[in-house]
């Protein structure tokens, strides 16, 4: 929302326009009700002609018909028509000070520009005070003025007068200058909360699009860690069986039963994972075979596929949150895939998890073929990109390169500090 001196209050809609135009008719045949009441009480010894009448009461009454659309122009020209009033002798006080009133109060409460609401306000107020002033210096000279009232010394009667009538108007003035500002900023407050309501939904729908976004995110790659992993070695492994099958069918048998466990292991990471979309707070979302500590399950179904891999631990163990703990094994697991998909025949793998006292790491290095980043980082760019978003999550960092003396190297390693800010642990 825009500082107070730059919200602008919208245009008058033609409702308001309406009851502005039937406000206007209404104070004039009231004018002209009241002026007729007043001349026939007989208060007014000399009342002005009948055209002093309509052209007064007229200035004073029907500009307040367009008071919202044009503030300052009808508030200049409703007071020209009560100084008529005033000063020519027209016998009406109580609806021209209410339209005065009304078109002051207009102008606090709808001119745009507030420098000139202020100082048209203030001036015609002073003016006012002025003429009113003027006024009573004339009549206090002038003896059939007042008649009866004393104008002998500082606190005479008319003296006392006199202070009554500026401070009547010192209030009119400034009762019209209180409720116009209040109205505009009342109106500038609702405004303020409606924007601030409007920009809380569109927050909301935005959060709400990221969450869907980022949990889709998430499916795609927990399926792509799934599927890849256990679909790559079915691959391997039947076209090791096909191949065998005629000259030793206990080969081919031995790599159709790898092909089984890792149909079976598939389904069973599969219906976690459906577990976890249809019941988020179930226990479906820890799996207990993912995680730092059955790596070496890992690293026997990579030998299992034909890739000899070994597994080096270093440092003391220790406990690892439950989101780390799945990142890391997931980078593994991927990395590993990598290894079967991309490094060629006869590459050896070597899975390296270090727990140091800054950070728990894992390193997946092979002596594979020399290939470019690009083709062995991950094909189509998913493995690499969701091992980055998944270590980054708990605030580590990837890193992937070619080897020097040939093959392809990748590690993962998140800080202690990142680890303990992971409060969602691994059940005991």
């Amino acid at each position: 929302m825009q500082p107070h001196a730059a919200w602008s209050r919208p245009a008058p809609d033609r409702r308001a326009l309406r009851a502005d135009i039937g406000l206007a008719v209404l104070l004039a045949f009231a004018s002209a009700t009241t002026a007729l009441l007043y001349a026939r009480t007989g208060m007014y010894e000399n009342p002005a002609p009948g055209w002093v009448w309509v052209i007064g009461l007229g200035l004073a009454t029907l500009p307040l018909a367009v008071r919202r659309r044009y503030p300052v122009p009808v508030a200049i020209v409703v007071a020209i028509g009560f100084f008529v009033c005033g000063q020519f002798g027209v016998p009406e006080v109580l609806i021209v000070n209410i339209s005065l009133f009304c078109a002051m109060y207009t102008v606090g409460a709808w001119e745009r520009r507030r420098a000139l609401a202020v100082w048209s306000r203030v001036g015609i107020g002073v003016i006012m005070i002025v003429w009113l002033v003027i006024t009573l210096i004339i009549a206090s000279s002038q003896e059939d003025a007042f008649p009866g009232i004393s104008r002998s010394g500082i606190f005479s009667a008319y003296a006392t007068y006199a202070v009554i009538q500026i401070i009547t108007n010192l209030l009119y003035f400034g009762g019209a200058y209180f409720f116009g500002e209040r109205s505009w900023n009342a109106a500038r407050a609702q405004a303020l909360l409606e924007a601030q309501g409007r920009e809380l939904e569109l927050e909301r729908q935005t959060s709400a699009a990221q969450a869907v976004a980022l949990d889709r995110i998430a499916i795609a790659r927990e399926l792509h860690d799934v599927v890849a992993h256990h679909v790559s070695v079915m691959g391997i492994q039947a076209a090791a069986a096909r191949r065998s099958i005629a000259r030793d069918p206990e080969r081919a048998v031995a790599a159709l039963e790898v092909v089984e466990e890792s149909a079976s292991n598939a389904v069973a990471e599969l219906r976690a994972l459906l577990g976890t979309l249809r019941d988020p707070g179930g226990d479906a979302s820890a799996p207990t075979t993912i995680g730092v500590a059955h790596l070496s399950t890992l690293v026997s179904e990579s030998q299992s596929s034909g890739t000899p891999a070994t597994l080096i631990v270093a440092g003391e163990p220790r406990p690892v949150p439950m989101l780390v703990d799945v990142a890391l094994y997931r980078v593994v697991q991927e990395a590993l895939t990598n290894v079967r998909k991309h490094a060629g025949r006869g590459a050896r793998a070597e899975v390296r998890l270090r727990f140091t006292p800054d950070a728990t790491e894992v390193e997946i290095s092979d002596d594979g073929v020399r290939q470019e980043l690009g083709q062995r980082a991950a094909g189509s760019g998913l493995g690499l990109r969701g091992m980055r978003e998944r270590i980054g999550a708990v605030g580590g960092t990837v890193t992937a390169d070619r080897r020097e003396r040939g093959g392809f190297i990748v590690r993962a390693s998140v800080p202690v500090s990142s680890s303990a800010s992971a409060l969602i642990e691994r059940p005991a």
